[in-house]
């Protein structure tokens, strides 16, 4: 991530990193693998991020990222795991995919698509994560991490992805029932979208009926 990407620029240098391409429409791209990790008092373990561009807004959002070319989606998600909240688990700790998603967002003045796909893992209460595997790339727009109870997440002010985070949470705490949930596609901006009286913002587009592609995202 060390060449910026600007207007006339070539569209094949990114601020953004390797791992996302330019898709037909013109759009950065990548696949990426979340980790809804649990405790056994049912508080999910969030990270706070912001972006470059917009240091006064941040944002709640699950453990994961971007899979590397010829990684499996379980593999980039316990990478992803280990690297941003130091947890070593085993493939068959998680459970999933229990949701998919795409999400469409600015992100360091881009337009970014990101097809996510979202695994279950639990750990015991008191479980402290660490930042120590954080790149300097990370430590510039990752806040903290932190484990929320739903309601807490709900109760406070800022933003989290998916907006169906805390519903989703709820309904995975006594045991994912075997169905993937699709959320379809949200436009993760916050100047668009604002918080329901339930306190899932953007509510209208997670009703999405029409599921991501199984074959993009490899679901």
């Amino acid at each position: 991530m060390t060449e910026e990407h600007g207007a006339g620029s070539d569209p094949g240098t990114t601020s953004l990193g390797p791992d996302w391409s330019v898709g037909p429409d013109g759009v950065r791209h990548r696949r990426a693998a979340r980790v809804i990790l649990l405790d056994d008092v049912g508080r999910v373990l969030l990270v706070r991020g912001h972006d470059s561009d917009q240091p006064e807004r941040s944002w709640w959002f699950t453990v994961g990222g971007g899979i590397d070319p010829g990684e499996s989606e379980v593999d980039a998600a316990l990478r992803e795991l280990r690297e941003e909240a130091g947890i070593a688990l085993a493939p068959d700790d998680l459970v999933g995919p229990v949701v998919t998603r795409a999400g469409i967002f600015e992100f360091v003045a881009e337009t970014c698509r990101q097809d996510e796909v979202f695994f279950l893992a639990r750990v015991p209460a008191g479980h402290e994560p660490s930042r120590a595997g954080w790149t300097e790339i990370e430590r510039n727009v990752l806040d903290e991490l932190r484990w929320l109870s739903t309601a807490e997440l709900r109760a406070q002010p800022l933003e989290f992805f998916p907006t169906a985070l805390a519903d989703v949470v709820d309904s995975l705490v006594d045991g994912w029932d075997g169905t993937v949930r699709h959320l379809g596609t949200e436009h993760d901006d916050g100047d668009e979208h604002e918080r329901g009286t339930s306190g899932v913002r953007g509510a209208g587009d997670i009703r999405c009926p029409e599921p991501p592609d199984p074959e993009e995202i490899g679901a």
